[in-house]
């Protein structure tokens, strides 16, 4: 099995926020561009997690993510 180490483009925004807010990204997973937004972007957020919206701009396919912002874990929105 041969592993991919090209990155594509997502599209990453605020779950509450409007699209046009979106920030594109390089990465290798949907979670990897979830994070790398995260850490460049660093949202405003008050609480103890954010939830982001990622879309992969080739495919169009899109998921959500929560990350706790202590440990950096993540999951899928609910």
């Amino acid at each position: 099995m041969q592993t991919t180490t090209q990155t594509r483009p997502f599209s990453v925004h605020g779950r509450d926020e409007s699209p046009s807010r979106s920030a594109r990204v390089a990465a290798h997973s949907f979670e990897d561009a979830a994070l790398t937004f995260l850490e460049d972007h660093h949202p405003e957020d008050d609480g103890e997690a954010v939830s982001l919206l990622v879309e992969d701009c080739e495919t169009g396919e899109r998921q959500c993510f929560r990350i706790d912002l202590a440990t950096g874990a993540t999951a899928p929105c609910d």
